[in-house]
């Protein structure tokens, strides 16, 4: 009887053990996106790079791997994308660390604030690969470069919208993406250090999208409902103005707002020529992924003296859409 006893107990630890490891593999492919590398072509290249996105299917992101797989294919790279499934800063930490792990020949990725990344940084470097920060930039660490929009600068140009097109006090809404990313920080202390040139325009109130059409839909809507007042809304990150303005259509319609947004993706480009979107800081993606891969490729055999690339940023509105380059098209 103890035989068969132990041998059910054996069979059912096995099956628990086997639905567990199933669970894990399953959870991780829902967590994260990797690309298949088959290892036998990656051999045939003359390099492994691997571009780590703060999301999967995020349009911005998407646009830098446009970039960096063209570069990477015209100078016979192996360029590998992987990102967390939704934004989420450990699991873009945890993929840094396999990519390390995997012994690649260089990392493309966002610059992530706290110890850890920092850490995981000096690692790669220790290992002689190089990192390269690319649209948010961790000055601390040992990365080798940053690629990507002097983002003070971006936010000083999105005060300049609101200051060069109203009149009269302006009461400013304000939606970031997320409160704790280092670029949205960066954009917003040079909005405020822009406006205080301007005492007539002051900020109503912040609040936070989650890098999502419907999170800024609903922060525009709180912002409105608290501070009905307001006569401006800025968005600071890709999806923020498109979620604005269909928050703000579905809360109050009729309202008058000078809207300001962040790059040019195809909604917000219609929503310019509509007169939705009055203005909005253009970045260039694919640029910054072909730069990223050629200054990947420099830094396999030297440091670089200069090791700030910034991206052109401008400003864009229904006046000048005709000056859009090729990446956003």
């Amino acid at each position: 009887m103890n035989v068969y006893r132990k041998r059910l107990i054996f069979l059912l630890a096995t099956i628990l053990f086997i639905v567990s490891c199933s669970v894990m593999l399953y959870f991780g492919y829902k967590t994260f996106y990797i690309e298949e590398t088959n290892n036998n072509a990656a051999d045939n290249y003359r390099y492994h790079f691997a571009l780590i996105a703060e999301e999967t299917e995020n349009a911005y992101w998407r646009l830098i791997e446009d970039g960096a797989k063209k570069a990477a294919r015209e100078k016979e790279i192996y360029l590998e994308y992987v990102a967390p499934k939704k934004a989420d800063n450990d699991q873009l930490l945890v993929l840094f660390d396999r990519m390390i792990a995997a012994k690649v020949d260089g990392i493309i990725i966002q610059g992530i604030e706290g110890n850890r990344f920092v850490d995981l940084v000096h690692k790669a470097i220790e290992r002689n690969i190089p990192v390269i920060t690319i649209d948010t930039d961790v000055k601390s660490s040992e990365r080798k470069a940053y690629v990507g929009t002097d983002n003070y600068y971006a936010g000083q140009l999105a005060a300049q919208t609101i200051i060069q097109h109203t009149q009269g006090e302006q009461r400013v809404g304000i939606v970031m993406g997320r409160l704790d990313a280092i670029n949205q920080k960066e954009r917003l202390a040079g909005f405020k250090e822009e406006i205080k040139n301007a005492p007539r325009i002051e900020i109503a109130d912040i609040k936070e999208s989650q890098i999502t059409k419907i999170g800024a839909a609903q922060a525009a809507y709180e912002i409105y409902k608290q501070h009905p007042s307001i006569t401006a809304l800025v968005g600071m990150s890709a999806l923020d103005g498109i979620g604005i303005v269909q928050g703000m259509q579905e809360v109050a319609p009729e309202k008058e707002l000078y809207i300001t947004s962040f790059d040019i993706l195809p909604e917000t480009v219609e929503y310019i020529k509509q007169g939705n979107i009055d203005a909005t800081i253009s970045q260039y993606p694919k640029q910054m992924g072909r730069t990223s891969i050629d200054t990947l490729i420099t830094l396999q055999n030297k440091d670089l003296l200069k090791n700030e690339k910034f991206i052109d940023t401008s400003i864009i509105t229904k006046g000048n859409l005709e000056k859009l380059s090729g990446d956003w098209k």
